[in-house]
């Protein structure tokens, strides 16, 4: 890998953190896990993680990186706690380095961006070959997924690797009904999981992703994840994707919607003036190299609120006019107030979702109002999306939700020229 100055990454490690990485030495395998009070999972995790460079890498020098936002619990000492030093696996294998585990708290707070950047200071600086980061709620991870993610890696000349998932067909709605459809048509590759929490990457787009990141700026500090896929996708880095199981379902807890749109929505929009050149230019899409089903549906019944999606939508559309009105043409504004009109009749098609979605892309470029103000607008929107998908999939078999989102992706890449005749236009 090539080396540079390590100074400005450094900085943003401890001292204590860098003597502990400094009694490491140079490792093949980097394994990051960003935590915040997670002691009930974490153990689970590490011990998966563990499990896997046990079983499929033994005789790679590996070490487990927590990067933690200010843990109140156990969190950090149930990753210590790992180490292995001469451990033997059930199937007969004893490892034959030993497994560091180091846990390290960075100030200012959680945010995303700063586990990431810690990693991959760490990663850096260790000169790992290969890197994952794996989520501290991810109940469901198996041995496998340490083979699955790194694999790719070492034998396939890749140096990105995106998850695959089991997912309940009501789960990842916005994922599937904006996040996915927008980045493909964008940048042209079918990357199912743009904002990934497991993912594995080569040292080289580290040191790329560490180079050119804008760590200070907003996208820098949160949604950092979803930043690193779409510098891989802007400079065509090669990407495989990897079926890891069953997704972790987190539906007990709250949703912030608003958080989660700043963070995705957000960081694509934002991405678009820094790479104009690169997405501007790219028709159609294509799909990435893939092991495993692309799409595996649980169909298990589950009761959702829908009636709650509409209030909201319609609440949206009607106290949010003036702010619409900025963003929106006047047409797309009418045929939403309209839609909104009556429950019984309300329909979001997939032309106007698409015709939406570029209308906001291009009035956050042109900062017609506050840039954030323009995400948070989106939301109830959303929410009238998201009811209609709901909807339309309640008795639906996986191979119709699927033609369903087919249906959506093939809309945003028809209609992206729409997109770039509103970038310096007038609505």
């Amino acid at each position: 890998m090539t080396r540079r100055s390590l100074l400005p990454e450094e900085s943003i490690l401890s001292d204590d953190f860098l003597r502990e990485l400094m009694n490491v030495g140079e490792v093949d395998i980097l394994i990051g896990v960003p935590t915040y009070n997670d002691a009930n999972t974490v153990g689970t995790v590490v011990q998966a993680v563990r499990a896997g460079l046990l079983q499929y890498f033994p005789r790679q020098r590996a070490v487990v990186i927590n990067a933690d936002g200010g843990s109140k619990d156990a969190t950090r000492d149930l990753v210590r706690a790992a180490s292995i030093s001469d451990l033997h696996h059930p199937s007969g294998m004893t490892a034959l380095r030993t497994l560091h585990c180091i846990s390290t708290q960075y100030s200012g707070g959680v945010e995303s961006g700063k586990a990431l950047h810690t990693i991959l200071a760490a990663a850096d600086l260790l000169r790992a070959r290969s890197c994952a980061v794996v989520a501290p709620d991810s109940i469901h991870i198996e041995p496998v997924w340490m083979k699955g993610l790194l694999d790719p890696l070492h034998n396939s000349h890749v140096d990105l690797v995106t998850p695959l998932y089991r997912r309940h067909k009501f789960d990842g709605l916005l994922v599937r009904n904006l996040i996915y459809p927008l980045v493909r048509a964008l940048y042209g590759k079918r990357v199912r999981e743009p904002n990934p929490t497991e993912f594995a990457f080569s040292s080289r787009l580290a040191v790329q992703f560490l180079n050119q990141h804008p760590w200070t700026q907003d996208a820098g500090r949160d949604g950092t994840e979803i930043s690193l896929i779409l510098t891989a996708l802007e400079q065509d880095w090669p990407i495989a994707q990897v079926f890891l199981g069953e997704k972790s379902r987190t539906e007990h807890a709250p949703t912030d919607l608003v958080r989660a749109m700043r963070q995705t929505v957000g960081t694509i929009f934002w991405s678009l003036e820094q790479n104009f050149s690169a997405w501007s230019s790219r028709s159609g899409s294509s799909p990435l190299p893939t092991s495993g089903p692309e799409a595996d549906v649980d169909l298990e019944p589950i009761r959702v609120n829908r009636k709650r999606l509409w209030e909201m939508f319609a609440r949206g559309v009607a106290e949010l006019e003036p702010v619409l009105k900025s963003i929106l043409s006047p047409a797309t504004l009418a045929e939403l107030q309209r839609a909104a009109a009556k429950e019984e009749e309300f329909h979001f098609s997939d032309e106007l979702w698409v015709q939406t979605a570029y209308e906001f892309a291009a009035s956050f470029h042109q900062e017609v109002i506050s840039r954030d103000h323009i995400v948070q607008a989106l939301v109830p929107l959303y929410r009238g999306k998201a009811y209609t998908f709901l909807t339309e999939n309640r008795d639906a078999s996986g191979e119709q939700l699927e033609a369903g989102i087919e249906a959506l992706c093939q809309t945003f890449e028809q209609k992206k020229p729409t997109l770039l005749e509103l970038w310096e236009g007038t609505k």
